[in-house]
């Protein structure tokens, strides 16, 4: 499989044939050039969204639209994606399960919140989670916004990921310290690729931290628009 970074919390992930793009905020993304809009969303057959936030909805309505990719994510966001944006949705709810193609793509639970902005204010959009997606003999955990918390020993228990996608900017989310505790902690992962940093100054800019507390496991920093092939 090939995975590869759009910037802050979005990826582009090609696999059994598959092409996932998640939380792709390529819309007003202060890292991601948007020349490269189309590159990054070229053949993408299902959106994955965690949750409701503009930094992760991102551009999904409008790749949806584009592409005829639906877009997955809670029952709650994804109707109200349908009824407000006019594009095809799969919503499902945690401890869910998807088929696309050969891809098996599970929900499961984060700590953080889920809102839209509608006229100024926040309005809910149904709980925030993450994404096990399991293909070509490989298990990816992308945690979404979250902090540590006690269900990725669960997760860890019915899934065994081995590819960890971890938030780990600080602020809002968890920070490298308590990334690496969660994967010394709850998982035995092959590679770990860091998210949801470098975005703003406010954030992490390295994943230092966590590549060390976690040696010998590889910490793959790649460059927005960069990839990995695992």
């Amino acid at each position: 499989m090939k995975i590869t970074w759009l910037g802050h919390s979005g990826f582009r992930i090609e696999i059994a044939g598959q092409v996932l793009l998640l939380d792709p905020w390529l819309r007003g993304n202060p890292v991601f050039d948007e020349a490269r809009f189309d590159e990054a969303t070229q053949g993408a057959t299902a959106i994955l969204v965690s949750h409701g936030h503009g930094d992760h909805i991102g551009a999904a309505p409008e790749i949806g639209r584009k592409t005829g990719a639906p877009l997955y994510g809670t029952y709650d966001l994804a109707t109200w994606l349908e009824a407000t944006e006019k594009v095809g949705v799969v919503g499902f709810n945690k401890g869910g399960t998807v088929r696309i193609g050969d891809v098996a793509v599970t929900l499961v639970g984060a700590l953080h919140s889920s809102s839209a902005t509608v006229d100024g204010a926040p309005v809910y959009m149904g709980t925030e989670g993450g994404f096990v997606i399991a293909g070509e003999g490989r298990t990816i955990y992308f945690t979404g916004d979250t902090d540590v918390m006690a269900d990725m020993g669960l997760i860890a228990d019915l899934h065994a990921p081995d590819i960890g996608i971890l938030c780990m900017g600080g602020h809002f989310t968890m920070d490298q310290k308590r990334a690496a505790y969660a994967c010394n902690k709850f998982f035995q992962f092959r590679d770990v690729i860091p998210c949801h940093y470098k975005t703003f100054p406010l954030l992490a800019q390295n994943a230092d931290e966590l590549a060390a507390a976690i040696a010998p496991v590889p910490v793959h920093q790649m460059p927005v628009m960069g990839s990995v092939t695992l």
